[in-house]
C-alpha cells in the first residue's frame, strides 16, 4: 500500500519474478523459503517506510518485490520532504524506517533515541534542468544567472542545502559574484525534489536544480552540473526505535542492502552502496 499516487505500470500484486534478475530471483527465493505463504499465515502486518521524495520511483520499486519476497507484510510508503517527515517521527507517526538524504535528521532523531542507529545505502548527484523549449536559452551550469524565474530547495531540505554548496563551489570558477546573482534569480524555494521539478514541468521556472534521478525524460532537459561544483549526496536509513513492526523494518534494511535491492537502486540512476555504513 503506497500513500500517494502508484506507478502506472505496478498491477495489484503484481511483481513478476519471471521478469526479474537472477539477483532478484536468487534473493526472492531465499526470503520465501522463510516468510511462507500469506494465504496460509496471519492478516499481513503494516510496515510504514517514511522516505525522502526523491526516493519515490526506487522505493515504489522496492515495495513491489519486497512484498512479493515476504506476502506476510503490507508496506506503506510515505514521501515528502526530509524535515517534515522527521517532525512527524518526532511528534509520534507511526513510522517503522526513515529514510534521508541528510545526515543531520538522522542524526537528531538518533540523539533524541527516535531511531535506533542508521547506515549510509545509496548515492546521488545534481542536475540542472531546464523546460523542453528552453525559453532563457540556458546552454550551460555558467548560464543560470540567464534565469528569470530560478526554482530550488529550501535551505531546510538536503538538495537546498547542496544546491548552495554547488554554487558556492561554482564561484571558485565562474567568480565570486557567481551565487549571489545565481540566488537573485531564485523565485520559488520548495520543500522536496519533486515540487522542484514540477515548476519546471509547468511552464513556470526558466531552470531548477534537482537530483540526477528526478530528471524526467520527455518531460525537461538535463544539463550537467560541472564536476568540481556537483555535490554527491548521501542517501541514509535506520529503524525507528520503538516501531510497531521491528521484523519488517529489519527485514527491509537487508532488502535495500541486499543485490536485489541495489540492483533497482542503480536501475533508477542511483549509486549503490556496496558495504553499507555511516
Amino acid at each position: 500500500m503506497t500513500f500517494g499516487p502508484r506507478s502506472p505500470w505496478i498491477k495489484p500484486g503484481g511483481f513478476c519474478p519471471r521478469a526479474a534478475s537472477a539477483a532478484t530471483r536468487l534473493y526472492l527465493l531465499a526470503a520465501a523459503a522463510t516468510a511462507g505463504c500469506a494465504e496460509d499465515g496471519p492478516e499481513r502486518r503494516p510496515l510504514r517506510v517514511f522516505a525522502a521524495s526523491s526516493l519515490t520511483d526506487a522505493f515504489r520499486d522496492m515495495e513491489t518485490a519486497f512484498e512479493a519476497a515476504y506476502p506476510d507484510t503490507d508496506v506503506g510508503l510515505v514521501f515528502a520532504g526530509s524535515q517534515v517527515l522527521r517532525l512527524q517521527i518526532e511528534r509520534g507517526a507511526g513510522a517503522d524506517v526513515f529514510a534521508s538524504a541528510d545526515r543531520r535528521h538522522l542524526a537528531s532523531l538518533e540523539r533524541a533515541g527516535l531511531l535506533s542507529g542508521y547506515r549510509r545505502f545509496a548515492g546521488n548527484e545534481l542536475a540542472l534542468i531546464v523546460p523542453p523549449g528552453n525559453p532563457a536559452e540556458i546552454g550551460s551550469f555558467a548560464d543560470l544567472p540567464r534565469a528569470e524565474r530560478l526554482v530550488i530547495g529550501t535551505e531546510h531540505v538536503p538538495l537546498g542545502a547542496y544546491t548552495r554548496e554547488a554554487l558556492r563551489r561554482a564561484g571558485g570558477r565562474l567568480g565570486a559574484e557567481f551565487e549571489s546573482e545565481v540566488l537573485g534569480r531564485v523565485v520559488s524555494w520548495e520543500s522536496s525534489a519533486r515540487l522542484v521539478r514540477a515548476k519546471v514541468e509547468l511552464g513556470v521556472a526558466d531552470a531548477a536544480i534537482v537530483y540526477r534521478t528526478d530528471v524526467a525524460p520527455g518531460k525537461v532537459r538535463a544539463l550537467p552540473v560541472p564536476p568540481e561544483a556537483n555535490v554527491r549526496a548521501n542517501y541514509l536509513m535506520g529503524a525507528v526505535a520503538g516501531a510497531a513492526n521491528p521484523e519488517g523494518a529489519a527485514h527491509w534494511l537487508g532488502f535495500v542492502a541486499s543485490p536485489a535491492g541495489r540492483e533497482i537502486l542503480v536501475r533508477r540512476g542511483f549509486v549503490a552502496v556496496a558495504a553499507a555504513g555511516r
